[in-house]
């Protein structure tokens, strides 16, 4: 059955944790058998775990999960949460007679939201990280959840999204999920119609199509400027037989799906990054063409995950919305503003 989420690639399972009264969480997206991946990160203020690994050069070829997490450089320790997971399960990388798990994380700011983040000497994120993979399953829920929890964009709530796509004249698919927070926008000036509109598929994100002519203001450089305090998560998945070099000019291409998506992106203000992973079930038949068609798609498919994302958050309980373009709070969600969903 096809769900149009990154699990419509078989063998991988999505499992979010979430603490409303830190307004952050954790998501986690677990692997069924190991899978070759890179990354590709542009943004300026990036904050990472294990992604030295995925180099094409390095020696470790594939991972057994992916780590996305809220909580800035405190949410690190979401990734420990997971790999505790994997290692009660028996999963890892072999050395000797131990079992390492191979578990890349990345993480945003999401600090400044309202939450309470007096949380003493040991932040929560090691026993989120664990929740999120024990609960990993192909059916997960989008929106305020997971790492999207307490996040935000330029002018509304963000929040988690995911979609997938055939790649045509192929028999490939690719499946994306992004954690949008970001200093960026995701619609077009104060409109409720979304930059990603041309890549919409039915009505994921309202079917509002776009407002023709974008005028200059749409186009204005955001007033909230809070060095470091954004970042756009994503992971890439395709169910192609690719090596780690080729993972990495997935990754590369998909970022053109950020830039679709999100007005301005891969600022220094941002972290932004995309993982790319790929289970190998499919053989390339043109290692150059088939790589191009991959890459083309998944920045579509990732264009509308940063869409569903904003459209699907909501606001969290206990949280006012804070003006728009305030660098406390969190603004109001595309629902609260413009309603329907």
């Amino acid at each position: 059955m096809l769900r149009n989420r990154i699990t419509d690639i078989p063998g991988l399972r999505v499992g979010h944790a979430r603490d409303l009264k830190i307004a952050s969480g954790v998501t986690a997206i677990l692997f069924d058998a190991p899978v070759v991946a890179s990354v590709d990160v542009r943004g300026g203020g990036p904050g990472t775990r294990e992604t030295d690994l995925l180099d094409p050069e390095r020696t470790v070829e594939r991972i057994d999960a992916l780590v996305l997490s809220g909580g800035s450089a405190f949410g690190l320790d979401a990734a420990a949460g997971v790999t505790a997971w994997l290692a009660e399960a028996g999963r890892g990388f072999l050395v000797g007679t131990m079992r390492v798990p191979i578990v890349p994380g990345a993480i945003l700011f999401d600090l400044l939201n309202g939450g309470d983040k007096a949380w003493g000497r040991y932040p929560p994120y090691r026993e989120l990280g664990f929740e999120a993979a024990a609960a990993a399953a192909e059916e997960f829920d989008l929106g305020s959840v997971g790492a999207g929890t307490g996040a935000r964009t330029g002018t509304l709530k963000g929040g988690i999204g995911s979609a997938a796509a055939a790649v045509p004249g192929t028999g490939f698919r690719v499946g994306a999920l992004a954690a949008v927070n970001a200093f960026g926008c995701a619609t077009i000036g104060g409109g409720p119609h979304f930059w990603a509109a041309p890549f919409e598929e039915g009505a994921e994100f309202g079917g509002l199509g776009s407002p023709g002519r974008v005028s200059a203001d749409a186009l204005a450089f955001p007033a909230r400027a809070l060095p470091g305090a954004a970042t756009t998560l994503a992971v890439v998945a395709t169910d192609a037989a690719l090596t780690k070099a080729q993972c990495r000019r997935l990754a590369v291409a998909a970022q053109d799906g950020l830039a679709r998506a999100l007005v301005p992106a891969h600022t220094p203000l941002d972290g932004d990054l995309v993982f790319a992973v790929a289970t190998g079930a499919v053989p390339l038949a043109d290692s150059v063409t088939d790589l191009a068609r991959l890459g083309d798609t998944a920045a579509r498919v990732l264009a509308r995950s940063v869409a569903i994302g904003v459209f699907s958050a909501a606001s969290l309980p206990g949280l006012p919305p804070s003006q728009p373009l305030s660098v406390m709070g969190l603004p109001p969600s595309w629902r609260d503003r413009f309603g329907g969903g």
